[in-house]
């Protein structure tokens, strides 16, 4: 009989013999040494999971893990988990993404991999910046950013990962920082438990092109009065005493307002599971941008048949009523022709 139990390691098994490369002092370090020193805890094998990446600094994470990988092309990472996923249910793929490569010239992929549901765990670090070809502006970068590409400041009006997943009808959708590493093992947990697409959006520092983007949210001594946790089945509820909660207003929005004023049973009871992502996607705008109250953790959570999976079911059903296929009929049915020479 075989021995099915999965191996005891611990992080420097999950660790490559690659020299890591990226500048001193990167959010990127933060987020890799998350998710070795969680692997060991998630009950999977090294030889049954694969890391995907595209183009970019964040690109180089499969390099550092001594698991499969690929270091795919431009923004087709989640199309290449996609083919493996469906083919290969077997495996525990992880997509490594950044936001110019996810939203830019990968935002198709992204999107029609979330609506399929293909069981993927996609991890976006979003410094909002093109780091790697050395600070250009990103589809996350605020409107007037100065760079090397704007030197007249952004005209556009930036993506909102959160609100753009949500749109596209994941089913897990997350936030999380790279400066709290409990957290960002927390969310990398459940969304690698989820079932089908898991889209978490990591707030990461690029200390060298735009060094300080998230500093007024994430900083230590900022993350009480700004960061606002979303836990579900809780009210809303942040500050040093939480203090400050989430309300709807009679026309729908959400806003913030102090409790001692509005009374605890006005606030906000957060619930991920509900099938409608429209609160949701209210809790994704209500800030407008990393420097006032920010929510993290899940904002959504829900079942959905997982694509692969049946994608699987109707081929076998289509088996069964038409019987097995026949490549070779398939390559002569319908037009042929001869080329003559």
């Amino acid at each position: 009989m075989t021995d099915t139990a999965v191996p005891v390691t611990t992080r420097k098994d999950w660790s490559s013999d690659q020299e890591v490369r990226w500048c001193p002092g990167c959010g990127d370090y933060s987020i890799l040494a998350a998710v070795q020193m969680l692997l060991p805890d998630l009950g999977v094998r090294r030889e049954d999971t694969v890391f995907v990446s595209g183009i970019g600094c964040a690109a180089r994470f499969p390099y550092y893990m001594n698991t499969y990988g690929m270091h795919s092309i431009h923004g087709r990472a989640p199309a290449i988990a996609t083919g493996l996923a469906v083919t290969r249910p077997d495996l525990d793929i992880w997509v490594v993404t950044g936001d110019g490569d996810a939203l830019s010239i990968g935002g198709n992929h992204l999107i029609h991999a979330l609506r399929r549901n293909v069981d993927i765990t996609i991890l976006l670090f979003n410094n909002q910046i093109y780091g790697l070809t050395k600070g250009q502006y990103s589809p996350t970068s605020e409107q007037g950013k100065v760079t090397k590409s704007t030197p007249f400041g952004s005209l556009e009006t930036p993506f909102n990962p959160i609100s753009l997943a949500l749109g596209a009808e994941a089913t897990f959708v997350a936030r999380t920082h790279d400066m709290d590493r409990k957290h960002m093992q927390e969310i990398f947990r459940r969304a690698h438990a989820h079932r089908g697409s898991a889209f978490v959006e990591i707030y990461q520092n690029c200390n060298v092109f735009n060094d300080g983007a998230f500093e007024r949210i994430t900083g230590r001594d900022a993350r009480a009065e700004h960061l606002i946790p979303l836990v579900h089945g809780e009210p809303i509820r942040f500050g040093p005493e939480a203090e400050h909660g989430v309300v709807a207003s009679p026309d729908g929005r959400l806003r913030i307002a102090e409790v001692a004023e509005v009374g605890e049973e006005a606030i906000l009871v957060h619930d991920e599971q509900r099938e409608d992502p429209g609160l949701a996607f209210a809790l994704s705008r209500l800030a407008r941008g990393p420097f006032e109250p920010t929510p993290i953790g899940v904002f959504r959570a829900v079942d959905r048949p997982e694509y692969g999976e049946a994608m699987s079911r109707q081929l076998l059903d289509a088996a069964e009523r038409r019987g097995p296929g026949d490549l070779e009929a398939l390559l002569r049915s319908g037009g042929t022709w001869t080329v003559e020479s």
